[in-house]
């Protein structure tokens, strides 16, 4: 690693420690209410301690008392995702805020987080009798300009995309790889609501390694192996570049109709941050085009977008949690940026092991505050 990198990266390593303390300071924490349904998830069992419950908002206080680690989600009709935590590890313990209508829903717990998961049937009724998070009219103003930053992000991902697949379809490998990545980035800003649509993601932006049995590979990343790994186009490569463009565009009409609160939005961006941390991070994303730091950079950017539309209730709320988190996607974006030459982001297979220790350091320390987002939205 040059010198001069060396020292950008331990002086960022340092901002980031420094800001994991601050975050400790915040007042808000992940100790779950007298009310919280309670979940108690294990490596066979997923126990849920209610099974109805008033619509509006809900704290869901997660115990993983299993030995691998999980995941829990929270499902409507047609497994239209309303909140999840992923990567709970063994002997964790998680406090999840939602604002939920009525209707029928289900809790999954995946243990080894794969497959459908252990579900439980829940019913929310009625109108709810706590006061809803919607009735800040600052957080309506957040969910509508929300709303307007995820359709933007879908509406400009669309051309990038048809420019990719024509790429595919010409043969032109060298132009398909330049594009892989931007035809990427309106998705990972937004991907929380993209992911609760059930089965857009699943045929658009699954991994090998993430398919269910009988499940085909399509999407970005079956190409991806094609065009890095096996430098090879050929009419299943083109074919699968249309179905990529038609799923996307199916996304990009149904922006409108997602289901988008304070809460879900304060969630999603902990969710953005927990991407990373699976799998930017680790380099197992983008495995073949090593593309890991653009999608990396997408996650954050949509979830400080998430923050910034949140913050002027945060920071009356809780002014500790949003120093905090203003510090730390400051740091974030710095360490980023050491990484980017023009639009490029560095190669993740040119970054070493100790630089992608830092680059989890800034993660955790910046997902550790972000876990505690919601619960300062819905705060009385």
């Amino acid at each position: 690693m040059p010198a001069g990198r060396r020292s950008t990266v331990a002086t960022l390593l340092s901002l980031a420690v420094a800001g994991a303390a601050l975050a400790g300071c915040s007042k808000k924490d992940e100790t779950a209410s007298a009310d919280a349904v309670q979940v108690n998830a294990t490596d066979t069992a997923c126990e849920v301690s209610r099974s109805a419950w008033p619509a509006g908002n809900v704290e869901l206080a997660v115990h993983n008392k299993g030995s691998k680690s999980t995941e829990v989600y929270l499902y409507a009709a047609g497994d239209k995702i309303v909140t999840e935590r992923e990567n709970i590890g063994p002997g964790t313990d998680v406090t999840i805020h939602a604002e939920i209508k009525a209707g029928e829903y289900e809790i999954a717990c995946k243990p080894g987080m794969t497959g459908d998961g252990i579900r439980q049937k829940i019913t929310v009724t009625g109108a709810g009798d706590g006061a809803t998070a919607k009735a800040d009219a600052r957080l309506e103003a957040a969910v509508a300009a929300y709303r307007a930053y995820a359709q933007e992000q879908a509406d400009a991902t669309i051309p990038v995309v048809e420019q990719f697949a024509a790429a595919v379809k010409a043969g032109d490998t060298e132009k398909a790889k330049s594009l892989f990545a931007p035809s990427r980035v309106g998705w990972e800003r937004t991907e929380p609501i993209a992911e609760s649509f059930g089965e857009i993601d699943p045929k658009t932006d699954v991994r090998e390694d993430g398919l269910e049995a009988g499940q085909a590979w399509t999407g970005w990343h079956r190409l991806e192996k094609s065009l890095f790994a096996d430098n090879r186009i050929g009419d299943e490569e083109k074919a699968l570049a249309d179905q990529l463009v038609a799923d996307l565009k199916d996304w990009q009409k149904r922006v409108p109709t997602a289901e988008i609160t304070p809460t879900s939005m304060a969630n999603g961006a902990k969710e953005l941050l927990d991407e990373v941390a699976t799998g930017k991070v680790t380099g197992e994303e983008d495995r073949y085009s090593h593309t890991d730091l653009s999608d990396f950079a997408g996650n954050v950017e949509g979830a400080e977008k998430a923050y910034e539309l949140l913050k002027p209730v945060v920071a009356e709320k809780d002014p500790a949690l949003a120093t905090t988190l203003d510090t730390e996607f400051a740091a974030i974006k710095a360490l980023l940026g050491t990484y980017k030459q023009g639009d490029v982001y560095t190669s993740y297979d040119k970054v070493g092991e100790p630089e992608r220790k830092v680059f989890a350091t800034a993660v955790n320390a910046l997902g550790e505050p972000l876990s505690k987002l919601a619960a300062a939205v819905v705060a009385k």
